[in-house]
């Protein structure tokens, strides 16, 4: 998701369902108020889910930001037939460790849940 695409969505009101796992943290004032602004400026949607999107959003941004680092290992062939190289940089990490815990996370209940 791309930030831009965050004002039609809440426009919308599409909200997938969110993790059991809460995280807490403390805003710096300009952030705080522009997050209540655009609670106020779209009311359907709560702070939490506003919080959500942007974050959402950044971190596939950060994602594709991650740089590629060429590694000597062919790892297959591109249409052309041209190598394409393992990639030693932060992605794969990323990926790996990204996927293992949306595993674990994915089979927490909810909190207060049974």
């Amino acid at each position: 998701m791309k930030i831009a695409d965050l004002i039609p969505r809440w426009d919308s009101h599409l909200h997938p369902p969110l993790a059991g796992k809460q995280y807490h943290m403390q805003l710096q004032v300009r952030d705080a108020a522009r997050i209540e602004a655009l609670q106020i400026m779209y009311p359907d949607c709560s702070e939490e889910e506003i919080l959500s999107d942007l974050l959402h959003a950044a971190l596939d941004e950060l994602e594709i930001a991650m740089p590629y680092v060429r590694g000597n290992k062919v790892i297959a062939e591109d249409d052309q037939g041209d190598p394409i190289y393992e990639d030693l940089g932060p992605t794969p990490r990323f990926y790996s460790l990204s996927h293992e815990l949306m595993r674990k996370l994915a089979g927490r209940k909810p909190n207060g849940a049974k």
